[in-house]
This record gives structure tokens, C-alpha cells and sequence, in this order.
């Protein structure tokens, strides 16, 4: 199975530089993402993932955790991080960094011997349940990680301003993209990534048994919400 992002963060942990990481939707033209983004220290990081640390508590696991970054910034703290990524080559170079609990899991197949206060999933980690449907299986499998009054910490954004001049898709939810990443000329599978609009959001989430609150909104449709789960 490749690895491609894992390939593009191990390279630049190794040599500080590589080549370009693209990102391919079925939207547009290619993007290109620094993959120095997933080195950056917490002086370095938006205002909106600067909140989303500063509510972590307790323990903490970090879903789709990259370099390690944010799990950095939280160890700094005094918290207890797990941070976690289904990239094998994500999680040498997290340990590498100094990252004291990093695991290679599959968070729909976790089956940790603790329950967590915080999960975080940043730059907009949520998109790993791809669908809809996805995120009920992903909000069932979180409520199984969580502690009583634990929480859930995540960042999403509206995307309907892809759809301006063409109309909505009617055969799946306009927040399902297919995407996939390139890099040195080897492109990974393409798969499904998940942008969920605020009101899209507090529906799904409400039927699954949680209480959504927005917390941030920035002027670019991306937004930052905490999930309890209903009493």
C-alpha cells in the first residue's frame, strides 16, 4: 500500500526539503501542499489551532497526527498525548521528533486500553470519514474512546463555493470530495474526504447523540466546533 504523504514528511524530516506534495480534487487545478505545514512549531500555527490546543485537557489523543506537531505544542503543556496516524513513515518521524506516545492505527479499528478526556483532529482531520456515512461510523467509534464528559475538538469548512458555477451533485452530500495526493510522480489512491457545512454538522451530529457548539469562524467558511455528548 503506498504511503505518499507519509513518503513526502519523511523526506523533508530527513533532508528539510523534497519535492512538491500536490493535492488533485475533481474541481479544479492541482494545489500544492508545503509539506513544511506539518513541521511548524505553535508560534507558527493559526489562530484557529492555537484555540483548539488551549481547550485540549486530561488525556489527549490526536487523530491524524502528521509530524507530530500538535502533539508537540500539548506535551509542552503537560498533557498526556497519544498521537496517532495510519502512516507508518508519519509516526517514525513523530517519535523522531520527540512525540513520547505515537501509534500506527486506524482509528475505526482502535481498540485502545484507555478512554480519552480530548480527540483532536486538525487541519481538518474529520475529512478521514470521507462520507456521511462515514461520520456516524466515526462519531459511534469517538463515543466508544471518550470519557464521561469527555469531548471532541475539530476544524471543517463549508465548501459550496466549489459549486458557483456548476450545481450540486445529486448523487452524494456536496461536502464528499475525491481527492488524492502526488508526489515524485507517484500519485496514491484516490479516496473520499469529508467538508462538512456548520448546519450539515449540528444534524448529523444531534442524531448521533452530541451536542455541537461552533467556536471559531474564520473569513475563508472554515470554522472550529466541539462535540459533547448529550446528557
Amino acid at each position: 500500500m503506498s504511503d505518499i504523504l507519509g513518503d513526502a514528511i519523511l523526506d523533508y524530516y530527513q533532508h528539510k526539503r523534497g519535492s512538491k506534495l500536490w493535492v488533485h480534487d475533481e474541481h479544479g487545478p492541482n494545489l500544492e501542499m508545503p509539506v513544511k505545514t506539518y513541521f511548524r512549531t505553535e508560534k507558527e500555527m493559526p489562530a484557529m489551532e492555537l484555540k483548539a490546543l488551549a481547550l485540549c485537557k486530561g488525556s489527549v489523543l490526536d487523530i491524524g497526527a502528521g509530524a507530530g506537531s500538535h502533539a508537540l505544542a500539548l506535551q509542552e503543556k503537560g498533557l498526556d498525548v497519544t498521537a496517532m496516524d495510519i502512516s507508518a513513515k508519519a509516526v517514525i518521524v513523530m517519535k523522531a521528533r520527540g512525540v513520547r506516545h505515537a501509534i500506527e492505527q486506524d482509528i475505526f479499528s482502535f481498540k485502545p486500553t484507555q478512554k480519552f478526556d480530548t480527540l483532536l483532529l486538525l487541519m481538518n482531520g474529520i475529512g478521514l470519514s470521507g462520507t456521511l456515512a462515514g461520520l456516524r461510523r466515526f462519531l459511534k467509534q469517538a463515543q466508544s474512546l471518550l470519557l464521561p464528559d469527555g469531548q471532541l475538538i475539530f476544524d471543517s469548512s463549508d465548501v459550496a463555493y466549489l459549486y458557483e458555477d456548476e450545481p450540486f451533485p445529486m448523487n452524494h452530500y456536496y461536502g464528499e470530495i475525491k481527492c488524492c495526493y502526488e508526489y515524485k510522480k507517484h500519485k496514491s489512491k484516490w479516496l473520499t474526504w469529508l467538508y462538512i457545512d456548520q448546519k450539515m454538522l449540528y444534524y448529523e451530529a444531534s442524531g448521533a447523540g452530541w451536542k455541537t457548539e461552533v467556536l471559531m469562524e474564520d473569513n475563508n467558511n472554515q470554522y472550529l466546533a466541539r462535540l459533547t455528548l448529550k446528557k
